[in-house]
């Protein structure tokens, strides 16, 4: 190893990240199917806020944080795939260690945010379902919009420590990450001090954020599912679970993936790296592609607003 990669550096100038180690050779035709991820994801989320912008019968609260989901996608894409593309097609592996921290904020921030948004829907869907006639009183525009901000807020600050702690420590082991991005696990590892705050606080925000959100999520849909199963004709019981459809189907491409991930890695020590690597951008990636298709395809409303906007600008 070099000098320049075992001398004690508390703020490195720049990070190597490596991509996918072990398909090098591949870089390029990987890259195709992440393109074709990040396209859709941009295309897919820029059309559902252009959709719910210009329809009048979209503003609504379910409308208004599928908004939310939307801008949180695009900002978890753009801060992964354009430094990703450029490494697969340029092989420009150098990142700044400001800029590696700045991307290892937004990645999990925007992560928690997104968590955070899935538990607000549910809530929407619970009051819309099982309190029909409260619901808009309760989920008036301001409540939404303050339950965004408190969302968003939530992620940025259960997020800072991960930020704070990773910028104070020295680097003395080396400064090439194993990654396509900076990642807090990745950055942790090339730490040559004691990280154990660091690692506690991560199972911390596992288990009693992260974890928090899916029970809250089984709760509602616990409630829910009560509610609908309680209607009194087959038909009823289909079309309102229909208006759940979308969102269950979201919430399992937001989640399933991230707990393949987490099981391999802690699991699969006998799988190769890149393995490891390709599982984690997976649960990042297919998330933001998936919503957009997903809401498009299974929400009604959100499918006969696209058919408008087409016949309009046909017109």
């Amino acid at each position: 190893m070099s000098d320049s990669n075992t001398t004690n550096f508390t703020n490195p100038s720049t990070f190597i990240l490596l991509g996918i180690p072990g398909l090098e050779v591949a870089h390029v035709w990987i890259s195709i199917p992440f393109c074709a991820m990040y396209a859709i994801a941009m295309l897919g989320n820029f059309t559902i806020l252009f959709i719910v912008k210009i329809e009048l019968n979209l503003h609504e609260p379910m409308y208004y944080f599928l908004c939310m989901l939307a801008v949180s996608d695009l900002v978890l894409s753009m801060s992964i795939l354009p430094k990703t593309l450029t490494i697969f097609w340029f092989n420009s592996r150098e990142i700044d260690f400001s800029a590696c921290l700045t991307q290892l904020y937004f990645i999990h921030c925007f992560f928690m945010t997104e968590s955070g948004i899935f538990v607000a829907m549910a809530l929407d869907r619970y009051e819309a379902i099982c309190h029909p006639l409260r619901h808009s009183t309760i989920l008036t525009n301001p409540v939404v919009v303050k339950i965004g901000l408190a969302v968003m807020l939530r992620g940025g600050i259960v997020v800072l420590p991960y930020l704070l702690l990773a910028r104070q420590w020295p680097y003395c082991r080396t400064n090439i990450i194993p990654q396509t991005h900076c990642e807090h696990m990745a950055v942790m590892k090339l730490a040559c001090t004691n990280t154990h705050v660091s690692s506690y606080y991560g199972l911390f925000v596992v288990f009693c954020v992260t974890g928090l959100d899916v029970v809250f999520i089984t709760m509602s849909y616990t409630q829910i599912l009560r509610a609908i199963f309680s209607l009194p004709t087959k038909d009823a019981r289909f079309k309102t679970f229909e208006t759940c459809g979308s969102h269950l189907c979201a919430i399992s491409a937001f989640y399933i993936p991230r707990l393949f991930s987490s099981l391999t890695s802690r699991f699969g020590q006998n799988m190769p790296l890149y393995f490891h690597i390709l599982s984690a951008n997976v649960y990042l990636l297919v998330s933001p592609m998936l919503n957009p298709i997903i809401y498009g395809i299974k929400t009604k409303e959100i499918w006969a607003g696209s058919s408008n906007t087409l016949l309009r600008k046909a017109l």
